[in-house]
């Protein structure tokens, strides 16, 4: 999935936005208290419920321009990234791409049927949040 939207905020406000929310969930998951300049190549791991439990890894994070991060779980390999261009002082543009990886030839089928259900409705969700974001400047 790829979406790209242009919000009228500051490339620097964005990413500072997903960098914050970044260190609370480590912060949340690990006990750790994380530097911002200490994220790439970070990983740990975290707990949804009793029963699942997911491997992050922070694989780029420059400054004002890129977050990528991996999600692994038993089932799944998550990428997802934001790619961040300033426009001028007051607007960027971002570019949100998401990819899965599917372990197994039942979870693929089943990833792909859902897949194609569920697509739109999570694509919605993603702009709703770049849009609320975009409102708290």
């Amino acid at each position: 999935m790829k979406i790209v939207k242009t919000l009228n905020v500051p490339a620097e406000f964005f990413y500072q936005q997903v960098i914050n929310s970044v260190l609370f969930d480590i912060r949340k998951s690990t006990g750790e208290t994380v530097k911002e300049h200490q994220l790439t190549n970070y990983s740990y791991v975290k707990e949804f419920s009793k029963n699942s439990r997911a491997k992050i890894s922070i694989e780029a994070a420059q400054k004002n321009e890129l977050y990528r991060f991996n999600t692994s779980t038993v089932r799944n390999d998550f990428t997802v990234s934001y790619a961040i261009k300033a426009l001028s002082d007051k607007q960027c543009e971002v570019t949100y791409t998401e990819e899965m990886i599917s372990h197994g030839v039942l979870q693929k089928a089943n990833d792909m049927m859902f897949g194609m259900f569920l697509a739109p409705f999570k694509k919605k969700q993603l702009i709703k949040m770049l849009v609320s974001m975009e409102a708290s400047y």
